[in-house]
Parts: structure tokens; C-alpha cells; sequence
């Protein structure tokens, strides 16, 4: 028969098990709640605190120049990273409208006169003989060709209606994540501190080291990345926009895409080639070909320099986790994924230091006892 003391405490412990179970239920109801009024913002804020954390030191010398007047700086450079945004924005979506109106134009006119192919064109390997068919009807006969290619051009046409679509609504984004970028550089110091007392709640006294190494990691990423993917593509479009490349501004854009994604811009350049070859003279095409290509390979010099600028962490695992980040979770995994890899670089070398120091003070004592053993004993 059960004893009335342990019947009561097994009471007891069955009201304190429901208590706590409602209670961690409603929490998480509470959490999932927040999450979902949240949401909308989380990419935006997230964007603003690593826009906010790659730009603070150029704020800080802004400080300076102004007397330390910081709400003025963060918002001259708010203001000025939006206004970097809309230019090419506008640059490019006028190249696409300009080109657009035109070709209705002529269309419109009948006057369509495309030239025909050279037989470069078809020497080209693997592609020259379909690419040679392909403009050669379009030059002889428009309204057959675009009757034969209409299903590619309506997939064509309705994704890049829905590229322009993505991007202005991405562009709307970074407008509103330079705006909060600005106030968490205006406010530096207490949003430091409250990211310092949140990563030391988490994860004990190397919380605030975290923090440091995570900042360093942001800038060097947007340095060796983003940096080197912006200075390519101004590489690269200024030798568009020179030989006069039809929607150069797009090109140019995809350029800086395909720089952010890892992935070489001769993806990009190496068609513009021989397009240049088939309507310039050999010298310009020449000395064309010899600026984008050396412009497309300037990233292998330009990375060693920038990556891992501010970091005790080697250039590969930075770039490895910026890679596997954009890969796993966009755009902005390019931060994260470089950040989780650094932090786990930390974790394992203080690891390594921490085995070495045990090893290094279990010698020393064997040496110590070895002395202590090895005095005379006196009489």
C-alpha cells in the first residue's frame, strides 16, 4: 500500500510537472507569436547591423571632420549609401526602357535591318553553326524567326519582367536597411554594448571577443567580396560603356552579381568578345578583349589583399563560409557563413591551445617532481 507521504509527493511532483509544461507552452506560443510580427523586419535589421558594423569606421572618421557631431555623419552616409543604390538602379533600368523603346520603334517603323552574320561567327566552336543559323534567319527574316523563337522569347521577356520585379523590390529593402543602418551607427555605443551583454549572457567570457571577431569578419568580407566583386564590375563596365556595348549598364550589373556569387565574370564577358570581334575592326577588338580579361582575373590579385584584412582568421576560411553561407541562405549568408566558420576556427585553435597549455604544465611538474626527488635528503 502506497505510503500517504509519498502519495503526496508524487502529487506534488505531477502539479509542478503541468504547471511547468503549461507555462513552457505558453512561451512558446508567446515566442512563436513574436516571431511572426517580427518577421518582415529580421532581414532588413539583420542588413542594417552589418551595413551599420562594415561602415563605422568610415562614420567615425566622418565624426571627426564634423566636431563629433555623429547623428549628422550616420546620416550623410545613410544617405549617401541610398543614393549609390538608386544611380545604378536608374542607370541600368533606363538602359533596359531605352532599349526596349527602340527596338518597338523600329519595329513599329518596319525598317528592321539587322546585319548578318560573318563567318566568325561560325567558326566559333561547339555554339559558331546554330548561332550562325539563328542570326542569319533573324537577318533574312524577322517575322519567321520570331514566330520560331516565340516560346524562348516569352520565357525571356516573363524572367526578366520578374527580375526587374525581384530587384526593385530588393532595392526597396536596402533603402529601408540603410535607413536602420544609420541609427545603429548614431546610437554605436549603447547598441554595442546591448549585442556585448547579450553574447556574454550567451556564451560566458569569450561573448565579447566573439563580437569583436564577428565585426572584423563582416568588414572583411564586404572588402574582399562585395568590394572585389563593385571594383570588377566598374572594370568591366567602363570598357562597356567605351566600345559603346548595347545595355552595358545591365551587363555591367550582372557583372557585379556574378562577383558577389563567386562565379567568373567571363561567364559574361567571353560572348560580349566575340560580339566585338564580329562588328569592330581587329585592333579594337584587341585591345577590348585584353581589358576585360585582365579585369576578369584582377580578382585573384585583389582578394589576397582585401580578405581577412583585421582578422586572425586565414583568407580560405573566410571564403569558404562566405561561399557556403551564399549558398545555404542567399546574399546574406555571405556574412554568416563566413562568421560561423570563424568563430568555429576560434573555438578549435583555442581548443589546440588549451590541450598544448595542459600538456606544457603536466611537464612542468613532472620536472618539479623530478627535482624535488632527485635533492639529497639531509640528516
Amino acid at each position: 500500500m502506497e505510503n500517504p507521504m509519498q502519495h503526496n509527493q508524487s502529487k506534488l511532483f505531477i502539479n509542478n510537472m503541468m504547471e511547468s509544461a503549461i507555462r513552457i507552452g505558453l512561451l512558446f506560443i508567446l515566442v512563436v507569436w513574436t516571431f511572426d510580427i517580427i518577421k518582415p523586419f529580421v532581414i532588413p535589421v539583420l542588413w542594417g547591423a552589418i551595413i551599420a558594423v562594415a561602415l563605422m569606421p568610415m562614420t567615425q572618421k566622418l565624426e571627426r571632420a564634423l566636431k563629433g557631431r555623429r547623428g549628422l555623419a550616420a546620416t550623410i552616409l545613410a544617405f549617401a549609401g541610398i543614393t549609390l543604390l538608386i544611380a545604378p538602379f536608374w542607370i541600368v533600368t533606363s538602359s533596359i526602357f531605352e532599349g526596349i523603346s527602340h527596338s518597338i520603334e523600329v519595329l513599329q517603323s518596319g525598317e528592321v535591318d539587322i546585319p548578318g552574320p560573318t563567318q566568325k561567327i561560325a567558326d566559333i566552336p561547339l555554339i559558331g553553326d546554330k548561332l550562325f543559323e539563328a542570326w542569319a534567319l533573324f537577318a533574312n527574316n524577322l517575322e519567321k524567326a520570331v514566330m520560331h523563337f516565340l516560346p524562348q522569347i516569352k520565357s525571356a521577356v516573363s524572367a526578366a519582367a520578374g527580375m526587374l520585379g525581384s530587384s526593385l523590390g530588393t532595392l526597396v529593402m536596402f533603402i529601408i536597411s540603410l535607413a536602420i543602418a544609420g541609427g545603429f551607427m548614431a546610437h554605436a555605443e549603447k547598441s554595442a554594448a546591448a549585442v556585448n551583454t547579450v553574447a556574454v549572457k550567451i556564451a560566458g567570457t569569450h561573448g565579447e571577443e566573439w563580437t569583436t571577431l564577428t565585426a572584423a569578419t563582416i568588414r572583411s568580407v564586404l572588402l574582399g567580396v562585395v568590394g572585389v566583386a563593385f571594383i570588377q564590375a566598374i572594370l568591366i563596365g567602363s570598357a562597356l560603356f567605351t566600345f559603346s556595348i548595347p545595355a552595358a549598364g545591365l551587363f555591367t550589373f550582372i557583372v557585379f552579381i556574378l562577383g558577389i556569387a563567386q562565379l567568373p565574370p567571363l561567364l559574361v564577358v567571353l560572348p560580349l568578345i566575340f560580339y566585338v570581334f564580329s562588328t569592330h575592326d581587329s585592333t579594337p577588338a584587341t585591345i577590348f578583349t585584353v581589358w576585360v580579361l585582365v579585369a576578369g582575373v584582377s580578382d585573384s590579385v585583389l582578394k589576397p589583399m582585401l580578405m581577412g584584412r583585421g582578422v586572425d582568421v586565414p583568407m580560405p576560411v573566410i571564403l569558404i563560409g562566405a561561399i557556403g553561407g551564399m549558398i545555404t541562405a542567399g546574399i546574406i549568408g555571405l556574412f554568416f557563413g563566413a562568421v560561423v566558420l570563424a568563430i568555429w576556427y576560434e573555438l578549435f585553435m583555442t581548443w589546440l591551445k588549451t590541450e598544448e597549455q595542459q600538456n606544457a604544465n603536466a611537464e612542468q611538474a613532472n620536472e618539479a617532481e623530478d627535482k624535488l626527488v632527485s635533492l639529497p635528503v639531509e640528516d
